[in-house]
């Protein structure tokens, strides 16, 4: 993305979701999803490429939800009618002066989920940073019945980050719809965990996400 000038700041764009030229149309193309349309609550990962998505949500006077980074301090929710800069508030630090943090147990049900990839395949598996937060988020918010199961899922990418094969974990979230600044691709192939899968979490990220940990107390102790 770099060497053909597409990519866009933060820079270097190697170990994080990768910003593109392009990202505002790929934004706009959700309006031609009807889930999407029809959505009350909107989760959205805090990458920038996703940015004008939560300016898109917050405009069409959606619920934002927003995983904050690393999932340290849980979401923050954000209210579209307690905003007056929707362009700010979509950025991570207008998230934080404008949203509230919430416990997944106080969510509203979520109806639409977008998220952002380093690179997608066209039988819609997806790769992000490689972390497993975007995975972590779904399997939480489904133990928090916040969620169903085959709620829709897209992700929003430039054209060069769509590749031939992604190998598949067993915690991998596929999703429904890859947007990139030309067109909207529909996957109908789902396959994704029931929850979190506790066998495969180490014990660092227990450490590191106290939501993730009183969970797993909750089941455990």
């Amino acid at each position: 993305m770099e060497r053909i000038g597409i990519s866009r700041p933060p820079k270097p764009i190697y170990g994080r979701i990768p910003n593109f030229i392009g990202a505002e149309e790929a934004a706009r193309r959700l309006l031609d999803i009807k889930e999407f349309l029809d959505s009350n609550v909107v989760k959205v990962n805090p990458d920038s490429p996703q940015r004008p998505v939560r300016e898109l949500i917050l405009r069409l006077n959606k619920i934002l939800i927003m995983p904050t980074p690393r999932l340290r301090k849980g979401f923050l929710i954000l209210y579209p009618n307690k905003i007056n800069d929707f362009k700010y508030a979509s950025t991570i630090r207008g998230a934080f002066k404008y949203g509230e943090y919430i416990h997944p147990s106080r969510l509203p049900h979520i109806d639409f989920i977008i998220e952002g990839s380093v690179a997608v395949s066209l039988d819609c598996n997806r790769l992000g940073k490689g972390e497993g937060y975007g995975e972590l988020e779904y399997a939480i918010l489904l133990e928090y019945d916040k969620i169903e199961p085959e709620i829709p899922i897209a992700t929003t990418i430039h054209e060069v980050q769509i590749i031939n094969y992604i190998e598949r974990d067993p915690y991998d979230v596929s999703i429904n719809y890859i947007i990139t600044p030309k067109r909207v691709i529909r996957c109908n192939k789902i396959d994704r965990p029931k929850g979190i899968l506790w066998n495969m979490v180490k014990k660092d990220k227990l450490e590191e996400i106290p939501i993730l940990k009183e969970l797993w107390i909750k089941k455990y102790k």
